[in-house]
């Protein structure tokens, strides 16, 4: 396969480095092994900046849906109820999964370019008291628009609520207070602003409420309690086969993080490429779907420029020139979707922004 740039929310491109650190065999038992896991569910509390004697991080096979199925069906006992805000596909995902779970549910659905709105929520609250547990997603990538949790989940924690953000495409790419916003589950993944590879997900769990859930989780394999239960006992050993490779190469997605100058610093690179990439499309003809002040600096959508646009041959001809993105995701809007993350920086921007130019112009 000819390599290209993975302009996507995740899989995305990774350094040499990470890639390398996965070239080496170690045994799910192994002290070495373990010590590794370890530290690293150490560095995810610093990154998640909370007090490491009142949370904990819990890392689960799988992909992120599997952390965020383990984190409903563990979190909410049999009489629970989850208000969940929805604005895109990941959101809605959340409800498939209490349908399938049999956890009673209240979606408070808003449009995809529009982000959740705290009065919506609160006016809905009102109207179903039996809502013990809230739910959000903070980067919706369906579309790249940021909920405002740092509104949303402090007045959700006033009400008594168990907070549950979403964080799968944000955690390491955005600054979150989640101590300080009262974020009771904080859920992402090894695959995404971390800048590791696809295999396991996290829970950034506030003790004192993960401890108060054994006996709540509808799956042997997705109970988050048990998963914390072995990994607290045992130093880092997981209950079932870990995927060794992928830790160790988010182990040193970690460290290089760490190099980058923490969050903050990946931030304002994030920031950096999706404002050059969003001046440089508008140059080019393209409008943005989400406004400017809802933005994230995750992945930009992109409406058609006209009405016989051609994604498919607009997508191979990038591809064909070193440049993999993301087809379109919101319902009512033909569009495509660009990745600002991951091993990417401006000049590999300003090298996509002079193919979209090419491209473009075969396509007249």
């Amino acid at each position: 396969m000819t390599p290209y740039l993975l302009l996507t929310p995740g899989p995305l491109t990774t350094s040499a480095a990470v890639k390398n650190a996965m070239m080496r065999d170690v045994s799910t038992w192994d002290v070495d092994y373990n010590a590794i896991v370890e530290q690293f569910r150490k560095d995810l509390l610093e990154v998640a900046q909370v007090d490491a004697t009142r949370y904990a991080a819990v890392l689960l096979q799988g992909s992120g849906s599997y952390a965020v199925e383990a984190t409903i069906g563990t979190a909410l006992p049999a009489d629970g109820c989850l208000m969940i805000a929805v604005n895109g596909a990941y959101g809605r995902r959340m409800c498939e999964m209490c349908d399938i779970l049999g956890i009673k549910s209240v979606a408070i659905t808003f449009d995809e370019t529009t982000p959740v709105d705290l009065a919506t929520c609160e006016q809905a609250l009102m109207a179903h008291p039996e809502v013990t547990h809230f739910a959000v997603v903070h980067c919706e990538t369906t579309t790249g628009i940021l909920n405002p949790i740092q509104t949303l989940i402090p007045a959700m924690h006033r009400r008594g609520l168990i907070t549950i953000v979403d964080a799968m495409s944000s955690f390491a790419g955005i600054p979150i207070h989640t101590d300080a916003l009262h974020i009771d589950y904080l859920i992402s993944s090894a695959n995404k602003c971390l800048q590791g590879v696809p295999g396991f997900a996290f829970v950034i769990a506030r003790r004192r409420v993960i401890e108060a859930t054994s006996g709540n989780a509808r799956s042997l394999s997705l109970d988050l309690f048990d998963q914390l239960q072995t990994m607290d006992a045992h130093h880092g050993k997981w209950r079932f086969t870990s995927p060794t490779h992928v830790v160790l190469a988010a182990a040193e997605a970690m460290r290089e993080l760490q190099d980058e100058g923490g969050v903050a610093a990946r931030n304002q690179r994030y920031r950096d490429n999706q404002r050059r990439l969003a001046e440089g499309m508008r140059r080019l003809g393209f409008d943005l779907i989400i406004a400017a002040q809802d933005q994230g600096p995750i992945i930009t959508s992109f409406e058609y420029p006209t009405a016989n646009f051609d994604f498919a041959e607009f997508y191979d001809q990038l591809k064909a020139r070193g440049f993999v993105i993301y087809p379109g995701k919101v319902a009512k809007i033909a569009s495509f979707r660009i990745g600002n993350i991951g091993a990417v920086y401006p000049a590999d921007i300003d090298r996509l922004l002079e193919s979209i130019a090419q491209v473009m112009a075969t396509l007249v």
